[in-house]
């Protein structure tokens, strides 16, 4: 009987209300945890699209790069970066510049500017 009533002892206590609070809160503190790291892996999955996607970028523009110091180590690469870079010709090759007319004279539109503008311009 006597080990009946400590067990029972034992039992009043694990269901008094203190106990019971404080397993409540431990429960919370617990599911707070879990929400959380939910939130954090799903900005981890998204953070990791971004970076796929850069890494993705970066290497097309390693390959482009890399096509493109292929291209300069040739003769013909060389002599297309000089021309671009510095606008040379060959001996015998002839350069046309269009320069912009500076008096540019500019020229009224006389067929808009409504009714009155129409006797006005019939009186020139």
């Amino acid at each position: 009987m006597r080990s009946f009533q400590q067990k029972r002892g034992w039992r009043n206590i694990m269901e008094s209300w203190p106990v019971l609070l404080f397993l409540g809160i431990l429960v919370l503190i617990f599911a707070w945890g879990v929400i959380d790291l939910t939130v954090k892996m799903r900005t981890t999955r998204e953070n990791r699209k971004i970076i796929g996607n850069k890494v993705a970028e970066l290497e097309g523009e390693k390959a482009k790069l890399s096509s493109d110091i292929a291209r300069l180590e040739t003769e013909s690469g060389i002599e297309e970066n000089i021309r671009d870079k510095f606008g040379l010709a060959k001996e015998g090759e002839g350069l046309i510049v269009v320069v912009e007319d500076k008096e540019k004279v500019e020229v009224e539109d006389e067929s808009s500017g409504g009714f009155f503008n129409f006797f006005r311009n019939l009186f020139k």
